[in-house]
Protein backbone atom coordinates (compact mmCIF):
# COMPACT_ATOMS: atom_id res chain seq x y z
CA UNK A 1 0.00 0.00 0.00
CA UNK A 2 1.00 3.26 -0.59
CA UNK A 3 0.17 6.16 2.27
CA UNK A 4 -0.13 9.78 1.66
CA UNK A 5 -0.52 12.27 4.75
CA UNK A 6 -2.71 15.57 3.96
CA UNK A 7 -3.26 18.17 5.62
CA UNK A 8 -7.20 18.63 4.73
CA UNK A 9 -7.58 22.11 6.72
CA UNK A 10 -5.54 25.04 8.71
CA UNK A 11 -6.94 26.51 11.57
CA UNK A 12 -4.76 29.71 12.54
CA UNK A 13 -6.46 30.37 16.00
CA UNK A 14 -6.47 33.89 17.24
CA UNK A 15 -5.43 33.11 20.35
CA UNK A 16 -2.28 30.77 19.43
CA UNK A 17 -0.31 31.21 22.02
CA UNK A 18 -2.77 30.01 24.83
CA UNK A 19 -4.45 27.63 23.04
CA UNK A 20 -1.16 25.82 21.34
CA UNK A 21 1.69 26.79 23.33
CA UNK A 22 3.38 29.54 21.54
CA UNK A 23 1.89 32.56 18.94
CA UNK A 24 1.96 31.86 15.29
CA UNK A 25 1.35 28.02 15.66
CA UNK A 26 -1.29 26.36 13.51
CA UNK A 27 -3.87 23.49 13.80
CA UNK A 28 -4.11 21.02 10.93
CA UNK A 29 -6.54 18.05 9.95
CA UNK A 30 -4.80 15.25 9.40
CA UNK A 31 -5.91 12.48 6.63
CA UNK A 32 -4.21 9.97 5.54
CA UNK A 33 -5.11 8.69 1.51
CA UNK A 34 -4.32 4.98 1.50
CA UNK A 35 -3.35 3.07 -2.40
CA UNK A 36 -4.72 -0.32 -2.52
CA UNK A 37 -6.23 -2.91 -4.40
CA UNK A 38 -9.70 -1.89 -3.77
CA UNK A 39 -9.10 1.32 -5.01
CA UNK A 40 -8.65 5.13 -3.01
CA UNK A 41 -9.29 4.74 0.48
CA UNK A 42 -9.27 8.10 2.90
CA UNK A 43 -9.30 8.43 6.58
CA UNK A 44 -10.95 11.23 7.35
CA UNK A 45 -12.00 13.99 5.04
CA UNK A 46 -11.89 17.64 6.99
CA UNK A 47 -13.68 20.35 5.69
CA UNK A 48 -14.77 19.96 2.15
CA UNK A 49 -15.69 22.08 -1.06
CA UNK A 50 -19.34 23.20 -0.08
CA UNK A 51 -18.17 23.84 3.78
CA UNK A 52 -16.37 26.61 1.96
CA UNK A 53 -18.18 28.28 -0.69
CA UNK A 54 -22.06 26.39 -0.23
CA UNK A 55 -24.72 28.86 1.49
CA UNK A 56 -26.28 25.83 2.59
CA UNK A 57 -23.23 25.07 4.77
CA UNK A 58 -23.14 28.62 6.38
CA UNK A 59 -23.49 26.97 9.63
CA UNK A 60 -20.58 24.81 9.52
CA UNK A 61 -18.76 27.88 8.66
CA UNK A 62 -19.68 30.19 11.46
CA UNK A 63 -19.26 26.67 14.08
CA UNK A 64 -15.48 26.51 12.72
CA UNK A 65 -14.95 30.32 12.69
CA UNK A 66 -13.45 30.78 16.15
CA UNK A 67 -10.49 28.46 14.80
CA UNK A 68 -10.08 30.82 12.02
CA UNK A 69 -9.81 27.77 9.16
CA UNK A 70 -8.55 28.95 6.06
CA UNK A 71 -11.02 27.71 4.01
CA UNK A 72 -9.11 27.65 0.90
CA UNK A 73 -10.56 25.22 -1.86
CA UNK A 74 -6.60 24.19 -3.43
CA UNK A 75 -6.22 22.75 0.40
CA UNK A 76 -9.18 20.48 0.61
CA UNK A 77 -8.85 16.71 0.27
CA UNK A 78 -10.68 16.74 -3.02
CA UNK A 79 -8.09 18.89 -5.08
CA UNK A 80 -5.37 16.91 -3.42
CA UNK A 81 -6.51 13.62 -4.72
CA UNK A 82 -6.78 15.08 -7.65
CA UNK A 83 -3.46 17.19 -7.96
CA UNK A 84 -2.10 13.15 -6.72
CA UNK A 85 -3.55 12.07 -10.52
CA UNK A 86 -6.82 10.60 -9.78
CA UNK A 87 -10.56 10.95 -10.13
CA UNK A 88 -12.38 12.05 -6.61
CA UNK A 89 -14.22 8.75 -7.96
CA UNK A 90 -11.40 6.49 -7.51
CA UNK A 91 -11.79 6.88 -3.85
CA UNK A 92 -14.07 3.99 -2.75
CA UNK A 93 -14.19 3.98 0.34
CA UNK A 94 -13.95 6.65 3.31
CA UNK A 95 -13.11 5.33 7.12
CA UNK A 96 -14.38 8.15 9.68
CA UNK A 97 -12.43 8.66 13.30
CA UNK A 98 -15.86 10.65 14.16
CA UNK A 99 -18.39 12.74 12.42
CA UNK A 100 -17.23 16.39 13.28
CA UNK A 101 -17.35 18.49 10.95
CA UNK A 102 -13.90 18.75 10.02
CA UNK A 103 -13.24 15.31 9.96
CA UNK A 104 -16.29 14.58 7.88
CA UNK A 105 -17.02 17.90 5.67
CA UNK A 106 -15.52 16.21 2.56
CA UNK A 107 -18.20 13.58 2.55
CA UNK A 108 -20.29 15.17 -0.32
CA UNK A 109 -16.80 15.92 -2.33
CA UNK A 110 -16.99 11.85 -2.83
CA UNK A 111 -20.75 10.48 -2.73
CA UNK A 112 -19.77 7.56 -4.15
CA UNK A 113 -17.33 6.17 -1.17
CA UNK A 114 -18.81 4.01 0.87
CA UNK A 115 -18.42 5.16 4.44
CA UNK A 116 -17.33 3.25 7.72
CA UNK A 117 -17.96 4.51 10.72
CA UNK A 118 -19.17 2.91 14.38
CA UNK A 119 -22.81 2.55 14.70
CA UNK A 120 -22.32 4.85 18.54
CA UNK A 121 -21.52 7.71 16.40
CA UNK A 122 -23.61 7.66 13.60
CA UNK A 123 -26.44 6.95 15.96
CA UNK A 124 -25.37 10.27 18.50
CA UNK A 125 -25.25 12.44 15.30
CA UNK A 126 -28.52 11.53 14.22
CA UNK A 127 -30.38 11.65 18.19
CA UNK A 128 -27.95 14.92 18.76
CA UNK A 129 -28.87 14.06 22.84
CA UNK A 130 -27.05 16.81 24.17
CA UNK A 131 -26.58 20.73 23.60
CA UNK A 132 -22.87 19.81 22.44
CA UNK A 133 -24.25 16.86 20.08
CA UNK A 134 -27.00 19.26 18.57
CA UNK A 135 -24.40 21.98 18.10
CA UNK A 136 -21.12 19.50 16.80
CA UNK A 137 -23.37 17.35 14.26
CA UNK A 138 -24.27 19.27 10.75
CA UNK A 139 -26.79 17.28 8.69
CA UNK A 140 -26.17 18.82 5.73
CA UNK A 141 -22.51 16.98 5.42
CA UNK A 142 -24.59 14.48 4.49
CA UNK A 143 -27.38 14.95 3.38
CA UNK A 144 -26.37 13.76 -0.31
CA UNK A 145 -26.87 9.95 1.72
CA UNK A 146 -24.02 8.38 1.91
CA UNK A 147 -23.42 4.94 1.51
CA UNK A 148 -22.76 4.39 5.29
CA UNK A 149 -21.35 1.11 7.02
CA UNK A 150 -21.90 0.83 10.46
CA UNK A 151 -19.69 -0.78 13.17
CA UNK A 152 -21.42 -2.29 16.72
CA UNK A 153 -18.23 -1.80 19.44
CA UNK A 154 -19.59 -5.25 20.93
CA UNK A 155 -17.68 -7.61 18.10
CA UNK A 156 -14.17 -7.55 16.90
CA UNK A 157 -10.61 -8.68 17.68
CA UNK A 158 -7.38 -7.54 20.66
CA UNK A 159 -5.10 -5.49 19.14
CA UNK A 160 -1.97 -4.52 21.19
CA UNK A 161 -4.53 -4.76 24.05
CA UNK A 162 -7.13 -2.58 22.31
CA UNK A 163 -10.56 -4.31 22.36
CA UNK A 164 -13.17 -5.32 19.96
CA UNK A 165 -11.10 -4.11 17.14
CA UNK A 166 -12.94 -4.79 13.52
CA UNK A 167 -11.73 -5.31 10.15
CA UNK A 168 -13.37 -3.02 7.52
CA UNK A 169 -15.74 -4.94 5.42
CA UNK A 170 -14.46 -4.74 1.50
CA UNK A 171 -11.34 -3.33 3.10
CA UNK A 172 -7.61 -4.73 3.22
CA UNK A 173 -7.39 -6.37 6.77
CA UNK A 174 -4.84 -3.66 6.95
CA UNK A 175 -6.76 -1.21 7.87
CA UNK A 176 -8.89 -1.55 11.35
CA UNK A 177 -10.97 0.47 13.29
CA UNK A 178 -10.44 1.00 16.90
CA UNK A 179 -12.94 1.92 19.60
CA UNK A 180 -11.27 5.49 21.34
CA UNK A 181 -14.83 7.14 22.75
CA UNK A 182 -15.17 10.30 25.15
CA UNK A 183 -14.22 12.64 22.80
CA UNK A 184 -17.80 11.71 21.37
CA UNK A 185 -20.09 8.57 21.71
CA UNK A 186 -18.48 6.37 19.24
CA UNK A 187 -14.84 8.12 18.40
CA UNK A 188 -12.30 5.45 16.95
CA UNK A 189 -8.92 5.54 15.77
CA UNK A 190 -7.69 4.11 12.71
CA UNK A 191 -5.01 1.37 12.11
CA UNK A 192 -2.82 0.77 9.23
CA UNK A 193 -0.21 -2.10 9.06
CA UNK A 194 2.10 -0.66 7.03
CA UNK A 195 4.02 -4.17 6.65
CA UNK A 196 7.15 -3.60 8.96
CA UNK A 197 4.98 -1.13 11.80
CA UNK A 198 1.12 -0.03 12.19
CA UNK A 199 0.02 3.78 12.13
CA UNK A 200 -2.48 4.50 14.28
CA UNK A 201 -4.38 7.57 13.28
CA UNK A 202 -5.74 8.58 16.82
CA UNK A 203 -8.26 11.45 15.56
CA UNK A 204 -9.53 13.75 18.48
CA UNK A 205 -8.27 11.21 20.90
CA UNK A 206 -6.44 14.26 21.89
CA UNK A 207 -4.93 17.31 20.28
CA UNK A 208 -1.63 17.67 21.57
CA UNK A 209 1.22 15.58 20.98
CA UNK A 210 2.81 16.20 25.04
CA UNK A 211 -0.47 14.36 26.09
CA UNK A 212 0.56 11.02 24.94
CA UNK A 213 4.13 12.22 26.29
CA UNK A 214 5.48 8.77 28.46
CA UNK A 215 7.53 10.54 30.70
CA UNK A 216 5.26 14.10 31.46
CA UNK A 217 2.00 13.98 29.89
CA UNK A 218 1.16 18.13 29.13
CA UNK A 219 -0.71 20.04 27.04
CA UNK A 220 -1.53 23.60 26.81
CA UNK A 221 -4.25 25.46 29.12
CA UNK A 222 -6.39 26.51 26.66
CA UNK A 223 -6.30 23.15 24.38
CA UNK A 224 -6.81 21.10 27.84
CA UNK A 225 -9.90 23.36 28.25
CA UNK A 226 -11.16 23.44 24.77
CA UNK A 227 -11.16 19.47 24.92
CA UNK A 228 -13.25 19.54 27.96
CA UNK A 229 -15.77 22.02 26.35
CA UNK A 230 -16.48 19.71 23.62
CA UNK A 231 -15.78 16.25 25.26
CA UNK A 232 -18.46 13.65 25.38
CA UNK A 233 -16.91 11.71 28.52
CA UNK A 234 -14.03 13.05 30.21
CA UNK A 235 -13.72 9.83 32.19
CA UNK A 236 -13.55 7.33 28.60
CA UNK A 237 -11.28 10.02 27.02
CA UNK A 238 -8.64 10.84 30.12
CA UNK A 239 -8.54 6.79 30.25
CA UNK A 240 -8.17 6.16 26.54
CA UNK A 241 -5.22 8.71 26.64
CA UNK A 242 -3.39 6.55 29.32
CA UNK A 243 -4.06 3.34 26.60
CA UNK A 244 -2.50 5.76 24.15
CA UNK A 245 0.58 6.68 26.37
CA UNK A 246 0.82 2.42 27.17
CA UNK A 247 0.66 1.94 23.76
CA UNK A 248 3.86 4.06 23.02
CA UNK A 249 5.42 3.13 26.01
CA UNK A 250 5.37 -0.88 25.34
CA UNK A 251 5.53 -0.43 21.24
CA UNK A 252 7.74 1.89 20.44
CA UNK A 253 8.86 1.37 17.17
CA UNK A 254 6.03 -1.11 16.12
CA UNK A 255 3.47 1.69 16.64
CA UNK A 256 3.46 5.45 15.74
CA UNK A 257 0.54 7.15 17.20
CA UNK A 258 -1.10 10.59 15.85
CA UNK A 259 -3.58 12.61 16.16
CA UNK A 260 -5.60 14.59 14.07
CA UNK A 261 -4.67 17.96 14.57
CA UNK A 262 -0.75 18.12 16.13
CA UNK A 263 1.00 20.15 13.30
CA UNK A 264 4.28 19.19 14.09
CA UNK A 265 3.47 15.17 14.20
CA UNK A 266 1.51 15.83 10.64
CA UNK A 267 5.04 17.75 9.78
CA UNK A 268 7.11 14.71 10.39
CA UNK A 269 4.96 11.93 8.87
CA UNK A 270 4.45 14.14 5.84
CA UNK A 271 8.27 15.05 5.85
CA UNK A 272 7.42 19.06 4.69
CA UNK A 273 9.18 21.61 6.04
CA UNK A 274 6.76 24.42 4.35
CA UNK A 275 4.49 26.20 6.32
CA UNK A 276 0.88 24.16 6.63
CA UNK A 277 -1.19 24.89 3.19
CA UNK A 278 1.22 25.80 1.66
CA UNK A 279 2.59 24.65 -1.95
CA UNK A 280 2.94 20.91 -1.08
CA UNK A 281 0.54 19.71 1.65
CA UNK A 282 1.05 15.59 1.30
CA UNK A 283 3.65 13.21 1.15
CA UNK A 284 3.33 9.30 1.03
CA UNK A 285 4.97 6.40 2.52
CA UNK A 286 5.41 3.18 0.24
CA UNK A 287 5.42 0.20 2.17
CA UNK A 288 4.93 -3.52 1.13
CA UNK A 289 1.54 -4.62 2.98
CA UNK A 290 2.08 -7.63 5.49
CA UNK A 291 1.31 -10.60 3.67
Amino acid sequence: MRIHHLNGTTFCPPASGLLLGHAGAHMVCHCLLIETDEGLVLVDTALGLEDIHAESHRDVRKQMGTLRPKLDPEETVARQVEKLGHRREDVRHIVLTHLDPDHAGGLPDFPRARVHVYAAEHAASVAKRSLTERMRYHDIQWAHGPDWKLYERARGEPWFGFECVRQLEGLPPEILLVPLAGHTRGHCAVAVDRGDSWLLHAGDAYFFRGETDVERPHCPVGLRLFQNVIQTSREERLHNQERLRELKRTQAGKVRVFCAHDEEEWRSLAGQEAPAGEAATSSSESRAARG
